[in-house]
């Protein structure tokens, strides 16, 4: 039976095991999917020695990054990005080669796209992780100019006190790339001037659980549109999929 996993810290709000295992069943595929929470991204040698059936895994928090170093091979978008999320394995005799991807930032351009108007030309993107390096480039391709926020004095961004009402009406698409709001936290949000906001306003929330995060319903109230991270997820699990079962580097 092949296996499939998902490598994080913590992995409590894990999606992807009941997606993938759920569709194992409904297309008779024989195969499994695991969480394999580590502490530590140099676990993975002892994720992947110990599972010798492994042919495929997902990267999440915090090791989109630091799991390049892991890697044999990675596809020219993944390393543009500077991020993986997606690991294809391959067994040949007794050596393990992995190659990465990026399917995150596929989810979130088929799944943005659509609610982009001519007058959504600049972004906030809140935070500086590996998800918002991909929400980086992928607002980039399609042709929205980018400003990153932090909660700490970095070069090329500015703080979330510095943000003005001003600034929310220039640059008035908003990702949120951050755990700020996710469950078990439902009351906290990220800290902006809501009230700057109006029906031109777009924001979207990788979190996908609670489906609206106090930020969505903050912006909602002021007339944005908004949207969760859950299409996002189906787009990027749909894309992994193919990442691990393409012909291609086999």
């Amino acid at each position: 039976m092949d296996k499939y996993g998902l490598i994080g810290y913590p992995l409590g709000h894990s999606f992807s095991i009941g997606y993938f295992n759920e569709k194992f069943q409904n297309e008779c595929i024989d195969a499994t999917y695991e969480n394999f929470e580590i502490p530590s991204i140099e676990n993975l040698t002892e994720i992947l020695d110990s599972n010798p059936e492994l042919k495929g895994l997902n990267v999440t928090i915090p090791y989109k990054e630091k799991v390049i170093s892991y890697l044999d091979s990675i596809s020219p978008e993944a390393r543009a990005i500077g991020a993986v999320n997606v690991i294809k394995v391959n067994h040949k005799g007794n050596k393990t080669e992995l190659k990465g991807y990026n399917s995150d930032v596929i989810g979130f351009t088929q799944s943005i796209e659509p609610l982009l108007e001519r007058y959504h030309k600049k972004a906030l993107v809140l935070g500086t992780g590996g998800a918002s390096k991909a929400i980086i480039f992928s607002l980039k391709s399609l042709g929205i100019e980018t400003l990153t926020v932090s909660r700490y004095e970095r070069h090329g961004c500015v703080r979330y006190e510095d943000i003005t009402p001003e600034m929310i009406k220039e640059y008035n698409v908003i990702v949120n790339c951050t755990p700020c709001g996710m469950y078990p936290q439902t009351d906290d949000c990220p800290n902006l001037p809501y009230e700057a906001m109006d029906s031109h306003t777009l924001l979207y929330d990788l979190i996908y659980n609670p489906d609206e995060t106090l930020f969505l319903k903050k912006g909602k109230a002021q007339g944005a549109t908004v949207k969760n991270g859950l299409e996002m997820l189906l787009l990027q699990a749909f894309a992994s999929w193919n990442f691990w079962n393409s012909d291609a580097d086999k």
